[in-house]
């Protein structure tokens, strides 16, 4: 642990000294172009990448300090778009992982019998028969793909007082996490379009009490995502299924707008190795990530919103976990700090953007 405090205390103060409190913030044309005139910010913004490796690489335990001296430095880099970095890591993932032909488990990638492996629980099997052959879709479903911009709305209590929603519902696609309030006073911060919205079978089970006394109140809940479709891990663990399969038949028995998808265990299993190699070791990825990951293949710009694992913001203003609760994720189950880091480093990289504070409004 000495060791540990050593290393971040030392990658603090370089961070501190790549902007000293008098360089001026570097002025752009516009939000997106950096100026041809700012050499020296671009060759900082360079260092503060290095930093970042540091910052994730050598300290075991994070400072959330260190974080967020980073990100007040990332914030001074204007961003730009980086064509052929995105294209790269767009081939990387195709390559290892291809959301675009295994995202989701269809008719086409699952045929009647095959005896399918579970994501987490990889040595048991699901026989793959014609009942549950005719819960998936004939083929991935996202027709207008690529999607020009698309919106990764993370959960953060950042999103709070933000002003984000009137952004967020101009993206051509919005993906969403674990059933989130989007009415009421929340959508000017979180909007309310919904494309795709994951639902983790515990809500389910401990919101919904497995569909039996509370069915009627999911059924209005989920009314409020129009015509999203709804993901669920239904093959991650073999007590997700039966819950999963019941979310599908209470859809459609309720004739709702709305279709259930089911993640493909094999897709979570090699994105879940692509990360672990970018040194992502926990024992399951986040939901954010995971649907990040699927953007950068399905989208051409994905920006990301919410995405905040820190309990204030860069001004120390102390903020919920959730923008809707403070329930925090169970220890050591997400590695949050490393994955935000991998994010961290997409920002720089000009393949995603990561929006930090507030939105500007028209």
């Amino acid at each position: 642990m000495e060791g540990s405090r050593e290393d971040t205390s030392g990658t603090s103060a370089a961070l501190k000294t790549l902007w000293s409190p008098t360089t001026p913030v570097p002025r752009t044309r516009n939000s997106t172009y950096l100026d041809e005139k700012t050499t020296q910010i671009t060759e900082k913004c360079k260092d503060l990448q290095y930093s970042l490796n540091s910052l994730s690489n050598k300290t075991r335990r994070y400072s959330e300090d260190d974080y967020l001296q980073t990100i007040t430095n990332i914030q001074r880099c204007p961003w730009n778009r980086q064509a052929e970095e995105y294209d790269n890591f767009r081939a990387k993932l195709a390559s290892c992982c291809d959301a675009i032909q295994d995202f989701v488990v269809s008719q086409n990638n699952t045929p009647v019998g095959t005896n399918m492996s579970y994501e987490v629980e990889s040595k048991k099997h699901i026989p793959i028969r014609e009942n549950i052959f005719h819960m998936f879709p004939v083929s991935q479903p996202f027709v207008d793909y690529p999607y020009n911009q698309c919106a990764v709305v993370g959960n953060g209590g950042i999103l709070n007082k933000s002003l984000c929603g009137a952004e967020i519902d101009k993206s051509d696609f919005v993906f969403r996490c674990n059933l989130p309030p989007i009415t009421g006073s929340a959508s000017k911060d979180v909007g309310s379009k919904t494309n795709l919205v994951t639902v983790n079978p515990s809500i389910i089970t401990l919101k919904y009490q497995n569909l039996k006394e509370k069915k009627a109140q999911f059924l209005e809940d989920i009314s409020t995502y129009g015509d999203a479709f709804l993901l669920l891990p239904a093959f991650s663990y073999r007590a997700n299924t039966g819950i999963s399969f019941k979310v599908y038949q209470t859809l459609k028995e309720s004739k709702m707008r709305q279709k259930v998808l089911f993640f493909h265990p094999r897709y979570l299993r090699h994105l879940a190795l692509f990360w672990r190699t970018k040194g992502v070791t926990a024992y399951r990825l986040s939901t954010g990530l995971m649907i990040a990951s699927v953007a950068v293949e399905l989208c051409e710009n994905v920006k990301l919103y919410g995405f905040w694992p820190f309990s204030k913001t860069i001004e120390d203003t102390p903020l919920s976990h959730h923008y809707y609760d403070n329930m925090l994720p169970k220890h050591g189950f997400h590695q949050m700090p490393k994955e935000y880091s991998q994010m961290l480093q997409l920002h720089m990289r000009g393949i995603l953007k990561l929006q930090f504070s507030k939105c500007e409004t028209a």
